[in-house]
């Protein structure tokens, strides 16, 4: 590979472990209906950087857990920039080849008296029932009435009564709350 090549492989991959954005701006547990909208790119995502017309010059690499990178066309710009000085019009490609940074954001957790307890992907349309059956059900000591919804917001932690017997048993299905990323559904053991 000539100098330059070299010289401008080198600026790449530099500009792409420097980044541009802190990672701080990854939204917080409160913040991840913003997720699906508008992902950020964060620390475990693997990013592919290609130069048009130019294939030595691609390069695939992880986001440190340090990691200072934003959105991929930001990203894309600012390599564009510092390659112009090497070759003519770069035509630059950022793309995300794997998303892990908001693997713990996006999850719905279930938790007490049900046979597996468990942290699952949230899934568009889920609801209380649907979580409570991916964990296998309540066990014999649960208090399925007395189940609560707990949703982290900005201000506060929302809490929700779920009247699960009467989801499970009669078909009553008015406490059976649409989830959103982040809910923890807690059943407790019944009192003796």
């Amino acid at each position: 590979m000539s100098e330059l090549r070299v010289g401008i492989v080198i600026v790449t991959v530099a500009l792409i472990m420097s980044g541009c954005a802190d990672l701080s701006e990854i939204p917080q547990p409160a913040d991840v209906a913003g997720v699906v909208g508008d992902y950020r790119i964060g620390v475990d995502d693997r990013v592919q950087v290609t130069v048009w017309r130019n294939p030595e010059l691609t390069v695939n690499a992880p986001v440190r857990p340090d990691g200072r990178i934003s959105v991929p066309t930001e990203v894309a710009e600012n390599i564009k920039r510092q390659l112009s000085a090497y070759l003519r019009e770069p035509n630059v490609a950022v793309i995300v080849t794997e998303l892990r940074s908001h693997e713990y954001l996006t999850r719905v957790r279930v938790t007490g008296a049900v046979r597996t307890p468990r942290s699952m992907p949230h899934r568009q349309g889920m609801t209380v029932l649907d979580a409570i059956l991916d964990s296998g059900g309540v066990n014999d000591f649960a208090s399925p009435n007395r189940a609560k919804v707990y949703r982290r917001t900005k201000e506060k932690t929302e809490v929700f009564d779920i009247e699960l017997g009467n989801i499970l048993n009669k078909g009553r299905l008015e406490t059976n709350l649409l989830l959103k990323p982040g809910d923890v559904v807690t059943v407790p053991e019944r009192l003796f």
